[in-house]
């Protein structure tokens, strides 16, 4: 195993890229958690990749397909002020059958598909690690605005309807949010490393630690850590970096067993 090969210069980019969705998608996986809407990571990377694979017929660039159809999906959602996963259910079963219809009927689809399943960060390109690196930044800006709002809603659900404060511009926001970041991981981590990402960690995280803070912390201290554990294997085993991060950060489950001891 030659881990030396994983920091030869030309895996530099792609694992900073990596890097960055390890910070961020557990971040704003616990926000999700904390909503009960984790399955939006499914469901919105479900959409986007049947915006992707629509591309070609649409000769439009797939990126730009892939958020318009996902960001489309957060504004209906938000709008439809329906707390929870059962939308986020639907969106899943849609965007993969849609995906898997245009996949068969197009060799093109076929292949962006297993790309999108697997995803493509060995190939990663600074251009990619700059966007990522511009909406994290954005994102994170706009996290003291949505705090306060999403925990009040959260914990004192009737403040904001007694006071007849709307609900839906904060609602979209988050989804806007997430909706970008998972494109953009999916891209280039795959489909289900993303996911990982956004479920285990915080699902750890809210087993063991004992308040807000602490649980984000841990969620994301243990997404980085288990994407540089998996980054390296990958590199050092010649393997996909897409299913060795999902194995790793599933890893984490058994944690949740020390919640009963702590």
């Amino acid at each position: 195993m030659n881990l030396a090969l994983a920091f030869d210069p030309m895996f530099r980019v792609p694992m900073m890229l990596g890097l960055v969705f390890a910070v961020l998608l557990p971040l704003f996986g616990a926000w999700l958690r904390l909503r009960n809407e984790w399955l939006a990571a499914l469901g919105y990377t479900h959409i986007a990749a049947a915006g992707a694979l629509a591309s070609g017929f649409l000769h439009w660039p797939v990126l730009l397909t892939a958020l318009v159809a996902a960001g489309i999906a957060a504004v209906i959602k938000g709008l439809s002020r329906r707390p929870g996963n059962d939308m986020y259910a639907a969106m899943t079963v849609a965007g993969w059958a849609f995906a898997m219809l245009i996949a068969a009927n197009s060799h093109h689809g076929e292949v962006l598909g297993q790309t999108l399943l697997r995803g493509q960060l060995y190939f990663a390109e600074a251009s990619q690690l700059w966007l990522a690196l511009g909406v994290g930044v954005g994102a994170l800006a706009l996290l003291p605005w949505l705090k306060r709002r999403l925990l009040v809603q959260r914990f004192f659900p009737d403040q904001q309807s007694a006071n007849q404060k709307p609900s839906w511009t904060h609602e979209t926001a988050l989804g806007l949010i997430a909706v970008v970041l998972l494109v953009l991981a999916t891209t280039a981590l795959g489909a289900m490393a993303a996911f990982a990402l956004v479920f285990v960690p915080p699902w750890v995280a809210f087993r063991l630690c004992s308040s807000w803070r602490r649980a984000v912390g841990f969620a994301t201290i243990a997404g980085v850590i288990a994407y540089v554990v998996a980054f390296l294997l990958a590199i050092g085993l010649d393997q996909p970096l897409g299913p060795m991060l999902a194995a790793i950060v599933l890893l984490l489950a058994p944690l949740r067993l020390l919640g009963r001891v702590l």
